[in-house]
């Protein structure tokens, strides 16, 4: 299971509001980053195959391969002076880099 918070659902409420042509926001665990895996969020529409989570009446798309790797994190949006973005928790990763955006 996969948390998505209440701050990252609006967050994306706000975004997608302003988007044409998109169902939801897909989540995707790819290789690249400093650490071996990175995260990437994009507007998109539903695929065969993905797993769909429905949040505050919106939806979040993640293929099979990157739920593997996002089983049991938590999904949450970050707004302070020092950072802002998507940030997850993943209790899957055994390492991350420095930046945060990637891990191994």
């Amino acid at each position: 299971m996969i948390t998505i918070t209440e701050q990252a659902a609006v967050k994306v409420k706000n975004l997608i509001e302003k988007e044409n042509n998109v169902e939801g926001l897909r989540i995707q665990v790819m290789p690249g980053g400093c650490a071996g895996y990175m995260y990437n969020f994009l507007f998109d529409k539903k695929r065969d195959g993905d797993i769909v989570m429905e949040v505050k009446g919106l939806n979040f798309f993640i293929d099979e391969d990157s739920y593997m790797f996002l089983d049991g994190s938590k999904v949450d949006y970050i707004d302070s002076l020092k950072e802002s973005g998507f940030k997850v928790e993943n209790p899957n990763a055994k390492s991350s880099c420095g930046c945060g955006h990637s891990f191994g």
